[in-house]
């Protein structure tokens, strides 16, 4: 897969209207849809790390410690595992407990509600499964907010964390909304600290935890994500040769080894198969595929809302 590096590729082609009509009927006629999702379907979405929201839940962070996104004070050296928690349980909560800001999933369930259809992501936020879409569908190969594991794990196994997720975050300051919305406190600065009684350890080597996400080598591949990979691959062995539709949503240039080369891989070997690549501004596919692509530069809900 790594020969499609330096191949040289194309943008959109036609019209924006044109490429539309092209997708709807991929959608209509095909045997199956094969999704791709990266970060952009979810800004899309709304789940910005940046700007507004950022600033409406970790202002405190951001004046002391001068952190300008969420994503970097994810590797920020905090100076105890108290303040390292306060922080990351407000981006587990309000990223994987909170639903969308914009429908976008819901708009993308929609579009594949009557399809023979299949989920990777390397997105840990779980939107597929809040708006709806089967999780026997879903491989989630880069980890889940929702999930602990051991620092230094012993054994492959991962931990539920919402209870003790949400308990950091009201022993913040913080309450919870009958609509499940983290809200800030009103009349007093947040606690950028929690108990350390609620410092979560592992219960099976008793180590400190940490957040189920592929950082490094440590990174827990549990039952569940092997079940989840199998189901994935036993999808793309039922429609080999079929009429595929492989859809790449929001996809960049961080990891292309796990979904955007491949997708161009089997469309290439298929010739029954079609790849569209939805993004915000860099849709694109090989030339070699050229005339089976479909590539869309956009906002990618207002693309899906276009399709239905």
């Amino acid at each position: 897969m790594f020969r499609f590096q330096h191949q040289e590729t194309r943008g959109p082609v036609g019209t924006y209207e044109e490429q539309i009509a092209k997708l709807k009927q991929a959608l209509d006629t095909c045997d199956a849809v094969v999704i791709g999702a990266g970060a952009g379907l979810s800004t899309s979405a709304g789940f910005t790390y940046a700007g507004e929201r950022f600033e409406r839940y970790f202002f405190d962070f951001q004046e002391k410690y001068q952190i300008p996104d969420m994503y970097s004070g994810g590797f920020y050296p905090f100076p105890d595992l108290e303040t390292y928690w306060a922080w990351w349980s407000r981006s587990i909560y309000i990223n994987r407990y909170m639903k969308a800001p914009k429908p976008v999933y819901d708009d993308l369930l929609a579009l594949l509600r009557d399809k023979d259809y299949f989920v990777l992501t390397t997105n840990v936020d779980h939107c597929f499964q809040k708006a709806g879409i089967d999780k026997q569908r879903l491989f989630y190969t880069q980890g889940d907010y929702g999930l602990f594991q051991s620092v230094k794990p012993t054994v492959q196994k991962t931990y539920d964390n919402e209870e003790i997720i949400k308990k950091m975050v009201l022993a913040q300051g913080f309450t919870i909304d009958e609509n499940g919305d983290l809200l800030p406190p009103e009349d007093t600065l947040p606690s950028m600290s929690i108990p350390s009684e609620l410092v979560p350890v592992c219960p099976d080597d008793g180590r400190w935890m940490t957040t189920n996400l592929r950082v490094d080598d440590t990174f827990v591949e549990d039952a569940g994500w092997h079940a989840a990979k199998n189901r994935y691959t036993d999808f793309l062995s039922a429609h080999e040769g079929q009429k595929v539709l492989y859809l790449e949503l929001g996809v960049g240039r961080n990891t292309p080894v796990i979904i955007k080369y491949p997708f161009w891989r089997m469309t290439e070997q298929n010739k029954n198969a079609t790849y569209a690549c939805l993004s915000r501004s860099s849709a694109e596919a090989p030339a070699k595929i050229a005339d089976r692509s479909i590539c869309i530069n956009g906002d990618i809900g207002e693309t899906l809302k276009a399709l239905q």
